[in-house]
């Protein structure tokens, strides 16, 4: 009989699941099917596994469980956006969004529930870090996010940013992980060059994925481009300072050759002035770069509001004057529980008290 709980069976790695499968006399080529169901064909459960027999199915579901996440609750935008919180076999929840644009259809995913960076701006920063996402609860998300791409749009999902809870980089082996299974040729396929990695700026981990030579993008959670300002809203900058950041992406372009993009929300009267501009065309020249104006969606915890129209503009016709590539990601969501983090805060405690 099995050692319980269950160990989650994607949780294993191949040379287990064979040797697993060899101890109990069934042939060795069954883990690489098993692989091929769980990873390509995104099986979450047992019976789905129809090549195998079903005295096989029924050894693999009395040894293993497979921790697919579930739907909690969807909220459908009035632009069409959906927000999707999901719960984890444990309880917890996290969130996911599908953001239809133009030819794109963008997943935007998790990798933490909860976070430990307390951005002041964020509603997940008030939100105490519970754990790490496993590789193969963000990898449920993209296929479910798909899934809702092709059931509403009848549109494939095109790109993928992990820029929804938590920091990727304070969970670097299971996003990498995650990442080889969504763009390897035995799970879903997918290019890296349509996948982003948004991180608050953990310099010594930006390096590392230089020196794993990463395939995907990068994108640093910049906000403002002076060290008094960053680290108001930001606490990471205080031990991720502008300098030490500027190194780690100079490092990073250095051995991959990846354009860096800068994420900046433009804050009311905090960091909407020429000069913060000027601070942000600055740091800019330290690597190929482009830069992502984001609208700002409100949450109740914090006092920050998005800048007057009349101010993002002169923001943005000053950097693209001074040459720079600059795009405006208008707020999508408005009229739903919209920026990061707002849905899972929301509907955790009543998960909870369900669950006990």
């Amino acid at each position: 009989m099995p050692q319980f709980p269950k160990k989650d069976i994607r949780k294993i790695t191949a040379a287990e699941l064979s040797d697993f499968l060899q101890q109990h006399q069934e042939k060795p080529f069954r883990a690489k099917q098993i692989e091929e169901w769980l990873w390509k064909k995104s099986a979450t459960n047992f019976e789905a596994m129809t090549n195998l027999s079903a005295q096989t199915r029924a050894l693999l579901a009395e040894a293993f469980d497979i921790h697919a996440v579930t739907l909690y609750k969807k909220q459908v935008s009035e632009d069409d956006t959906i927000k999707t919180a999901f719960q984890l076999h444990d309880k917890h929840l996290i969130e996911s969004v599908l953001i239809p644009a133009d030819n794109r259809m963008t997943a935007c995913v998790s990798s933490q529930v909860g976070c430990s960076l307390t951005c002041k701006f964020c509603a997940t920063g008030y939100m105490a870090r519970k754990r790490n996402l496993d590789p193969g609860e963000i990898y449920d998300q993209v296929v479910e996010v798909a899934r809702q791409a092709e059931a509403h749009f009848d549109h494939p999902l095109t790109n993928i940013v992990f820029m929804g809870m938590g920091e990727p980089l304070l969970n670097y082996a299971n996003v990498l992980s995650a990442i080889e299974r969504i763009t390897s040729p035995q799970g879903l396929g997918w290019s890296p060059k349509r996948i982003t990695v948004s991180t608050a700026g953990i310099a010594k981990m930006i390096q590392k994925l230089g020196d794993d030579q990463v395939k995907f993008n990068l994108a640093l959670s910049l906000h403002a481009a002076n060290d008094a300002k960053r680290n108001e809203i930001m606490p990471i900058n205080e031990t991720n300072n502008l300098k030490v950041l500027a190194e780690a992406l100079r490092y990073f372009y250095q051995k991959t050759k990846n354009k860096i993009t800068f994420e900046y929300i433009v804050f009311q009267e905090f960091n909407d002035t020429l000069q913060d501009a000027e601070e942000l065309y600055r740091f800019s020249k330290h690597v190929p770069c482009k830069i992502n104006i984001i609208e700002y969606n409100p949450i109740q915890e914090a006092q920050f509001q998005n800048t007057e129209e009349d101010r993002l503009d002169r923001f943005c016709q000053y950097l693209e004057r001074k040459g720079l590539v600059v795009n405006v990601r208008r707020s999508r969501g408005k009229d739903i529980d919209a920026a990061c983090g707002q849905l899972a805060v929301k509907n955790q405690e009543q998960a909870t008290n369900m669950a006990s």
